[in-house]
């Protein structure tokens, strides 16, 4: 489960209480300048790309990210969203939110899809997103980029685009968003 989706269903009643805040508004920015030209350096046609964010914490950042590529190569890039609720492999530990919406156009076939997501913990949300885009095509290739790598990984998942890499602990908590990235605990409300 993201960290936004988290906050939202407030496991036992919990509230993210941030401790320190880890990056600025300024700083995710840049990263994801830096995010967007590595893409152009790893995928010669624009027009080839679609990127996706994933529900809900990686929608923003993924349309900041098709903007800035959108700036930097003078093309439109394609871009949607993908809710992984029912594609997850670990439904009955938690319960599943309300089903967000899932917007995708076009088909994926032989295009090179950029999945987006806000925080990568587990790696099972992922692991659920690569299940769910096969209803939408077969991809040429599937890159991955995050805003915040925390580490933890259950399943073999690793990105191609990393804002920040923030080794946690399994206590801690990541809200990363538009407006700057914190670290903080999950408290009982």
């Amino acid at each position: 489960m993201a960290e936004r989706e988290r906050r939202h269903a407030r496991p036992r009643g919990a509230v993210f209480v941030p401790r320190a805040q880890l990056l600025s508004e300024v700083d995710v920015e840049r990263a994801l300048r830096r995010m967007a030209h590595e893409v152009v350096e790893h995928n010669n046609v624009p027009s080839d790309l679609v990127i996706i964010g994933l529900q809900t914490g990686g929608v923003e950042i993924a349309e900041r990210l098709r903007d800035l590529l959108a700036d930097i190569t003078g093309e439109a890039i394609e871009s949607g969203r993908l809710d992984v609720a029912f594609y997850r492999d670990d439904v009955s530990l938690h319960p599943v939110l309300e089903s967000a919406e899932t917007d995708i156009h076009s088909d994926l076939t032989d295009r090179a899809v950029i999945l987006v997501d806000d925080v990568l913990y587990t790696g099972r949300t992922i692991r659920a997103a690569l299940n769910a885009l096969g209803d939408w095509g077969r991809a040429r290739s599937v890159q991955l980029a995050v805003l915040v790598d925390r580490g933890h990984r259950e399943v073999p998942i690793r990105p191609d685009y990393v804002g920040k890499n923030l080794p946690t602990s399994r206590d801690e908590a990541i809200d990363a968003s538009l407006d700057g990235v914190w670290i903080g605990t999950l408290v009982s409300a």
